[in-house]
């Protein structure tokens, strides 16, 4: 999500850490062993369908009344735990109201024909042999420029998965490729949120910052190429006999044109001003619908029999356009905002459940006790590593996975005589890009969404994002690249 650094700045002044030196290490694990143990046993035994299909989010609140009992012993009030949750909402209130128009946004560029077209033209270009790195640095690119892995996801992510869908390539891979490449983007750009909160929380500049994390984070992302180049030999895909098929059955349900990727690029262009990304996604929508009118009339018609109601439909609930292929009939169907509601409220019950654990003081003894047991330089970033990926979990946000370390780590870098880009880059190599890995922490639940892809099947190719913090503790461990600070 794009945010301006004066933005990122009012993150960093309004968070609180709150410190309650009654709680034990035992009383505030209590919640986390029993939120994981439920999430398991729901995985692994009820196959994600204990509850009902809002499983997960039922688990949170589960995990957030245990954390309130725990709180009520340790003599925390009632007023306390609301206030944090209502503190943690209004944190995630602007990416609920994008979650919102990214459905709009799915099911406006497919009626309209922008998605079709998308991959009409991207099976004639992205060959199976190159799509999966080809993937991987078109979502970089993009993420570069607009600093925002969210945005990325929402436009040329949609379209790839739509693109190497068709090609028979599996959508696990290929939201990997285009995570792996947001989130590298999102790292590197001095336009992301993150690349500007983790210096700012550790006591450094912003392109000192970005210049000392491209010595771990650009071998991470040439091993995540040389991968996916490997991948793509492996892959059985439908070959080009099946494309031309594809191609005529395309054409032959929407009117393609070049003059659709106007709505794209318009987006694209305001992000790159840095327009709001409410503006520019709702700019999109408008657009969109504009654009079904004139493209798609044939297509509106069978929706239903009026092309105003159908835009609508496409808008706010589920639509499918049907063709001669069953691939691409499933391929183009879109659940516009009613679809993304499953998404927005695990993000909410998520934030309940990690504003209780900050309110009742939890967040910071697991941090401080993980910073105690870091007696040596190696010890030091491990803990930080740890703490980061632990409060993504717990606290289920990326920005909270910056801040709390943050606060709690950068004197005991200064102890070590470590400078502060150590800490900094740290925190983004393990906060940042890890946060996409758990299914409720808040990116996890957003790229799922809008890709379509659950977080369990592209986990295990999301290769930049679990191999950066084993880079970064690689070089903590042969000491390579650890600068230490220059006394005045």
């Amino acid at each position: 999500m794009q945010k301006e650094k004066k933005q990122s700045e009012i993150i960093i002044e309004d968070q609180k850490i709150i410190d309650n030196k009654g709680i034990s290490l035992s009383e505030s694990l209590v919640p986390v062993i029993i939120l994981m143990f439920l999430l398991a046993y729901n995985i692994f035994v009820e196959e994600g369908e204990w509850f009902g299909g809002y499983s997960n989010q039922y688990i949170l609140l589960i995990g957030g009344f245990v954390t309130a009992l725990v709180g009520f012993k340790n003599k925390v009030s009632l007023k306390t735990m609301v206030a944090e949750v209502w503190e943690n909402w209004k944190s995630v209130f602007v990416p609920i109201m994008i979650l919102f128009l990214v459905g709009a946004l799915a099911g406006s560029w497919l009626v309209s024909g922008i998605i079709p077209a998308m991959v009409y033209y991207g099976l004639q270009v992205l060959s199976p042999a190159i799509f999966l790195p080809a993937s991987v640095i078109i979502a970089a690119i993009i993420s570069i420029a607009t600093g925002s892995s969210w945005t990325t996801s929402a436009t040329v992510g949609i379209a790839l998965v739509g693109i190497g869908s068709a090609l028979g390539i599996p959508t696990g891979m290929i939201a990997g490729a285009v995570i792996s490449g947001a989130y590298f983007g999102d790292k590197m750009s001095p336009l992301s949120d993150t690349t500007n909160l983790a210096p700012a929380m550790a006591g450094t500049d912003l392109f000192t910052h970005i210049k000392y994390m491209a010595y771990t984070t650009v071998p991470t992302i040439i091993v995540t190429l040389i991968v996916f180049s490997i991948l793509s030999t492996t892959i059985d895909t439908t070959g080009s006999a099946d494309i031309s098929n594809l191609l005529a059955s395309i054409n032959n349900t929407f009117h393609i044109s070049p003059w659709l990727f106007l709505v794209p690029g318009a987006v694209i262009a305001m992000i790159l001003m840095k327009t709001k990304p409410l503006i520019a996604l709702g700019t999109g929508v408008v657009l969109a619908a504009v654009f079904a009118f004139v493209f798609q009339g044939d297509v509106l018609s069978n929706l239903s029999g009026s092309n105003f109601k159908s835009i609508i439909t496409a808008v706010w609930t589920d639509v499918e356009v049907k063709t001669d292929n069953e691939k691409l009939t499933e391929l183009f169907s879109s659940g516009g905002i009613l679809g993304m509601l499953w998404t927005i409220l695990l993000i909410i019950c998520a934030m309940v459940f990690g504003g209780i654990m900050d309110a009742i003081g939890a967040l910071a003894k697991i941090t401080k006790s993980l910073l105690s047991v870091a007696t040596s330089v190696f010890g030091l970033f491990g803990s930080t590593v740890l703490s980061c990926f632990g409060l993504n979990a717990i606290a289920s946000d990326q920005y909270l996975a910056i801040v709390i370390p943050g606060k709690m780590f950068k004197k005991a870098y200064e102890d070590k005589g470590l400078a502060p880009e150590n800490l900094s880059r740290t925190l983004e190599d393990s906060g940042t890009v890890t946060s996409v890995l758990i299914p409720w922490n808040t990116c996890g639940a957003y790229q799922s969404g809008v890709l379509g892809v659950g977080v369990g099947e592209y986990f295990i190719y999301a290769m930049f994002n679990y191999l950066s913090p084993i880079t970064t503790l690689l070089f903590a461990a042969f000491s390579i690249k650890i600068r230490k600070l220059v006394k005045k």
